[in-house]
């Protein structure tokens, strides 16, 4: 009663592209790579504006 090994990861994995298929999981990473992408940039702009002395 441990963690899960590899092969089971592998067979979660398995079942969530069978029941979601790998397009639509492919969307679903696009999306939040872009989201995560514009958060960084959001913060990256917010400390440029905090060291400048601007609010």
């Amino acid at each position: 009663m441990g963690s899960f090994s590899v092969w089971h990861w592998l067979v979660v994995l398995a079942i969530i592209i069978l029941v979601f298929g790998t397009k639509k999981l492919g969307s679903v990473g696009k999306d939040l790579g872009s989201a995560v992408k514009g958060f960084k940039d959001g913060i990256k702009d917010e400390s440029a504006t905090k060291e400048n002395g601007t609010n």
